[in-house]
């Protein structure tokens, strides 16, 4: 029997964008747009016709900003939401009001006149979307799980006009960005890095998690899959609410007990280490596992610098990406933690991990600071 498509609403106000917006979509055998709304109101009224499983939702609209009808949406009836902006560093904590208010996650609009960009666009899109579809949003703008529900399995995808196999971008893995990690254990040093992977949902779940943590927790690399531009301020935000300092990661920022460096968006970034001093290299690169900055490259660099010094952590987000790179930092020694089902808004990435036989603890969001910790100081 076909599984049923998720459908998806567009709601923004220029039409080059919904005309983009939806043939990226309807691209995807998976997908079906319902329609394309010009703003708010019309929004509301296609609603009423016919309910979306996901809606995407311009920031910037006439008659009535995006952030507001999000607002009214979840407190009258609360859908999955993705924010979708052309919005950058200016625009960023208006994003992030809308993540607190209930959005399920943040794209960026697609650049339709540079060809590379708008392939990378369409994976991420895509993903995104879909992920949305399993996410169950609430009143309260409070985001659960929805009930079990298997991955879709990558298969070879048809074309609804010719019923050809559609063109697809090869899922590259972090063997693009660095080699795998040797064999030879790394010597064990005084001091421990903590490395942490999340997507959708990872923004709440981050914030737990951090908030718990004392000002000399061990230092910390934060992969979480977000645009270019929000990181800075997700940083930023976190900096203000943490005990220890929270930053977006800089090529060669030195990784010390006390501080959190979070990947930039667009960006991967690598663990690495001369003599005692852990380091981060940020690198411009394909995307891997579908995403850049990728958890799978980081985990692996973890892996081939770190060894047995390192904690591996794998939260909440939809796909693959990191039960590789995870796997590998088990075979180097370090102690690994996967997000329990329960407390997972999406439990996609720790599924994988824990399938692969590689998750030392599986844990609830509310005592991953803890297990964090107890890894570290073993």
């Amino acid at each position: 029997m076909a599984r049923k498509k998720i459908r998806v609403l567009i709601v923004d106000d220029s039409a080059a964008v919904r005309q983009t917006m939806t043939a990226i979509l309807s691209e995807d055998p998976e997908i079906e747009v319902i329609g394309a709304a010009g703003d708010p109101f019309a929004a509301a009224r296609r609603i009423l016709v016919e309910l979306p499983d996901v809606i995407t939702l311009d920031v910037e609209m006439p008659r009535m900003d995006g952030i507001t009808f999000l607002r009214k949406l979840m407190a009258q009836h609360p859908l999955p939401v993705v924010m979708c902006s052309s919005l950058v560093e200016a625009g960023s904590q208006t994003l992030l009001q809308a993540l607190e208010a209930g959005a399920v996650d943040i794209i960026q609009k697609p650049k339709i006149d540079v060809t590379d960009q708008l392939t990378e666009a369409k994976i991420q899109i895509c993903d995104i979307v879909k992920a949305a579809a399993r996410v169950r949003v609430g009143r309260d703008g409070v985001q659960s799980a929805r009930s079990a529900e298997p991955e879709r399995a990558e298969r070879p995808e048809r074309s609804k006009h010719s019923g050809e196999p559609m063109v697809t971008e090869k899922k590259l893995t972090a063997d693009v960005m660095l080699p795998p990690p040797t064999r030879h254990a790394m010597a064990r040093t005084t001091e421990s890095v903590i490395c942490i992977g999340a997507s959708t949902g990872g923004t709440t779940s981050l914030t737990e998690v951090l908030t718990a943590l004392p000002a000399d927790c061990p230092g910390i690399v934060i992969v979480q899959h977000m645009p270019e531009h929000f990181t800075t301020s997700f940083a930023e935000r976190l900096n203000g609410l943490c005990e220890c300092e929270v930053k977006e990661a800089a090529d060669g920022d030195t990784v010390l007990r006390g501080r959190v460096l979070i990947a930039p968006g667009n960006y991967h970034t690598m663990l690495e280490r001369s003599g005692a001093r852990y380091y981060v290299s940020v690198r411009q690169g394909p995307l891997v596992s579908r995403h850049r900055p990728s958890v799978d490259v980081l985990f692996r660099s973890a892996a081939r610098v770190a060894g047995s010094n390192a904690v591996g952590v794998i939260m909440t987000g939809m796909g693959d990406d990191g039960a590789r790179g995870l796997s590998e930092m088990k075979e180097s020694g370090a102690f690994t933690i996967a997000q329990d089902e329960a407390t997972s808004i999406v439990f996609g990435m720790p599924k994988e991990a824990i399938a692969l036989g590689c998750v030392d603890r599986i844990v609830p969001l509310q005592n991953i600071a803890q297990e964090m910790l107890r890894g570290a100081a073993r």
